[in-house]
């Protein structure tokens, strides 16, 4: 599975960010895509998830109704939209795919442990929100 990332980039506080991930080369219809970040000086963590089924989405607490996650599953590519951007929000965002659909789902998405459940990755966007 190949994961291609886009979007990302320098913003002012309570500025929008859109960002786009797509995942190629999944062997069936099952899959979960994930946001995940790291800012400087910090652990890894899931940011928001979906599924191919039953279209679960996951949020991490932080987000806090500011980011939503829609997906199209004929490529399959899922986008981040990141509204009211805080200067907390720094950091290298990664998107990450699983062919377990349940890893995202109401019991296998956890923000914390979830990075480490996820298998392809991809190389990380920089979003930097700062006056």
């Amino acid at each position: 599975v190949q994961i291609a990332e886009s979007g990302g980039g320098l913003v002012q506080p309570g500025g929008s960010l859109i960002l786009a991930c797509t995942a190629s080369g999944f062997t069936s219809d099952y899959w979960a895509i994930g946001w995940f970040r790291r800012a400087p000086g910090k652990e890894r963590e899931g940011v928001s998830c979906v599924n191919s089924g039953d279209g679960y989405v996951g949020y991490a607490d932080f987000v806090e109704g500011r980011f939503t996650l829609t997906r199209d599953n004929a490529k399959p590519t899922v986008y981040l939209q990141m509204n009211n951007l805080k200067p907390e929000d720094t950091a290298v965002y990664f998107c990450a795919a699983s062919p377990l659909l349940y890893r995202c789902s109401g019991y296998g998405w956890d923000p914390r442990r979830s990075p480490a459940e996820y298998n392809y990755w991809g190389q990380g966007t920089q979003v930097t929100v700062s006056s």
